[in-house]
């Protein structure tokens, strides 16, 4: 992992480097590791410090973060940025409370910066490490109610020495060995004191409440081409779901939207939806398109010039509405 040290290299007296630390837990929230990689490394190559994240544009860290989801983390990525330059004079505080006043820094975030980043002895708790207290305590109090109790077990074996290395080696263990399904336990370190593992109950664990049923939503999606290329365009509000991405003018989400076409033309209905799920509710958007002329001016958004416009600046739903109505769009 791009963002990780080795333990040699530790122990040589290297240190991770905080901003890389940060980085990469915000960006691993609710995503994997797979998806993470090439994220972690274009964002560090383009900005390679905090305060060159903090001092770039939004709507530059908002088209590079599209696709990676769940975007108030960007949002929340360049407010942390900003306040540790202007606050801490550019260096992340080695100090778990402090961390934790930052933006969009929960406690699992604080934990892990803390631990990884300045081998605080800090309890790291994620779903991989919540996934192996189970199980090495056979512990079966369905989550999310377990929450606190696996806390306690994780707690107790928090060493206060190289608090870093064991918060990644119990980590790599869930992602690795005691995965959720098939356990790998005849080579797990922990195989000996695995209480699931000796009352054959490891598969089942950790319990987890049963989900409610996710509803869906519906809305439409206006795309919109002037006859010089150019498309129509707008970024969202700053607050609710893909707040302050580039997206198409479109209806409100519910269960029977109202049309709110962003000007006036003759649109037309694509037979296919874009389909697309949030945490929450699954989202079907009938997708209209329409060709106007150069005169033409919307009552929201701005066109954007052909050339200067990048399908992959686009959240991954407003990118399926994009792959839907480009070929009704053709340009030459």
């Amino acid at each position: 992992m791009p963002w990780r040290i080795s333990p040699a290299d530790r122990k040589a007296g290297n240190r991770p480097d905080p901003y890389f630390v940060w980085m990469s837990e915000i960006m691993l929230q609710q995503t994997t590791v797979a998806a993470v990689k090439d994220y972690f490394v274009k964002f560090t190559r383009i900005w390679p410090t905090v305060s060159d994240l903090a001092a770039a544009d939004d709507a530059d860290v908002m088209a590079a973060w599209a696709g990676l989801g769940y975007y108030a983390r960007a949002r929340n990525l360049l407010k942390c940025a900003r306040t540790v330059v202007a606050d801490h004079g550019g260096q992340f505080p080695a100090d778990h409370d402090i961390l934790l006043t930052l933006p969009g820094i929960g406690p699992y975030t604080a934990a892990a910066v803390s631990a990884i980043a300045f081998d605080l002895p800090e309890t790291v708790l994620d779903g991989n490490v919540e996934r192996v207290m189970a199980r090495l305590n056979d512990e079966h109090t369905p989550l999310p109610a377990a929450k606190p109790i696996l806390m306690d077990y994780a707690r107790s074996l928090t060493p206060q020495h190289r608090a870093g290395d064991y918060a990644q080696a119990v980590m790599d263990l869930g992602a690795t060995i005691c995965t959720p399904r098939n356990p790998a336990c005849g080579i797990c370190p922990w195989r000996t004191p695995c209480k699931a593992r000796i009352a054959g109950t490891a598969q089942a664990l950790p319990k987890k409440t049963p989900k409610k049923k996710i509803p869906t939503r519906k809305g439409i999606a206006y795309v919109a081409r002037r006859e010089d290329g150019a498309w129509l365009l707008e970024t969202r509000p700053e607050n609710g779901l893909l707040g302050g991405m580039l997206g198409w003018p479109g209806s409100e989400w519910g269960e029977s939207p109202d049309p709110d076409p962003p000007l006036a033309a003759d649109w037309t209905a694509l037979d296919a939806q874009a389909r697309h799920t949030f945490t929450h509710f699954h989202l079907h958007l009938e997708v209209l398109t329409a060709q106007v002329d150069r005169i033409v001016l919307p009552d929201r958004g701005q066109f954007i010039a052909h050339d200067d416009f990048s399908p992959s600046a686009l959240p991954t739903v407003m990118r399926k509405v994009f792959d839907l109505a480009a070929a009704t769009l053709r340009h030459d």
